[in-house]
């Protein structure tokens, strides 16, 4: 075994430790959370460490990178999720290529994904991007878009809309994070009940390496984890 795969392998480990005490903290099993491995500082010989030691999701933020490796690592058999902002004019090019775009962040963007994934004959899975903390640099429709928003669905039958997304404030500490982590688990329980069909919203998407175990304390069951799974390999 190389010392590659043997460093991501011991990694992998401690981040499934953690993420299956932080699940019982919150009384739920570690199979209740799904990792997601972000890629996008790592090489290729990283990627493929990392999916055979058991990482079967992948995740980039760029969709250019996306395609490239979604298309030369083919051979892996993992599920791509795009999990940065997608503009509208990529669109066609990332469907094919992705298992779901965690990433939806405007009414325009799902239109079009919608309209594309029409024309592919494709069914494009889908998390809506909140911007829990306010900030006017993030991505993400305001919280109280959503509502208006998960009324129109029935208008795009080609969208299955799996649940919701966040990123923590750059800004903000531990209690904060946190706050706003609870913030999207509250949304997504208030809006469940009373979804159009076709929408479970059972996804939450929330947390990454610095603080996926409050996340998941507060009913993550996608984290986005990169830095902790490939710490001694990136600078």
């Amino acid at each position: 075994m190389s010392d590659l795969a043997r460093q991501i392998i011991e990694n992998l480990t401690q981040v499934r430790a953690r993420i299956a005490d932080a699940a019982a903290r919150s009384g739920r099993s570690a199979n209740a959370v799904r990792l997601v491995a972000v890629t996008k500082y790592v090489d290729e010989p990283a990627i493929r460490a990392v999916a055979d030691a058991g990482c079967r999701i992948l995740g980039e933020s760029r969709p250019q990178q996306l395609w490239d490796r979604a298309e030369r690592l083919a051979d892996l058999g993992v599920a791509w999720h795009l999990i940065g902002h997608l503009q509208r004019n990529k669109v066609r090019r990332t469907l094919p290529l992705t298992s779901m775009v965690e990433s939806v962040d405007t009414p325009q963007l799902l239109e079009t994904i919608d309209r594309v994934a029409g024309e592919l004959a494709l069914r494009a899975a889908v998390l809506l991007e909140v911007n829990v903390s306010g900030e006017e640099a993030k991505y993400g429709l305001a919280p109280g878009d959503v509502e208006p928003l998960l009324a129109k669905l029935p208008a795009y039958p080609h969208v299955e809309v799996r649940g919701l997304m966040c990123m923590a404030g750059l800004s903000s500490g531990p209690e904060q994070t946190r706050r706003e982590f609870a913030t999207l688990r509250e949304l997504r329980d208030r809006l469940r009940s009373n979804s159009p069909p076709g929408v479970s919203l059972d996804e939450l998407s929330m947390g990454m390496s610095g603080d996926y175990e409050a996340a998941i304390e507060e009913g993550a069951t996608m984290v986005r984890i990169g830095s902790a799974l490939f710490e001694g390999l990136v600078e």
